[in-house]
């Protein structure tokens, strides 16, 4: 076992699991904030971190292409490295960094969670 201080040079981690399935969309309920239905609200919950789970873990996993590709490249960086830095770039200037969202009845209150 071997430590360092980052994980660049770890074997990559592949995802060999099922698909999983999409909840349907429960939001709060006007009295006093509580969910017509609380288990798919719950559901809704857990989906809406899994999918922003799965955006942060994208960029980490860009940026990591782009470092290694500067490392590798060197000096000659700006020319060999294009592909992956835009790559990086169009999932960074995405809202939520390209996170799915649900259809949200006033998408004005949930904006930039």
């Amino acid at each position: 076992l071997t430590l360092t201080m980052t994980s660049i040079y770890s074997d990559p981690q592949v995802y060999e699991g099922g698909k999983l399935r999409p909840y349907p969309h429960e939001e709060r309920g006007s009295e006093r904030g509580r969910a017509k239905d609380p288990v798919k609200f719950l559901q809704g919950v857990h989906q809406r971190a899994r999918e922003r789970q799965v955006a942060y873990e994208t960029v980490r996993i860009l940026r990591k292409r782009v470092i290694e590709c500067y490392r590798r490249e060197g000096v000659n960086h700006y020319d060999n490295c294009k592909e992956p830095v835009e790559d990086y770039y169009k999932v960074i200037i995405q809202k939520d960094l390209g996170q799915l969202h649900p259809n949200w009845a006033n998408p004005e209150k949930h904006d930039g969670w």
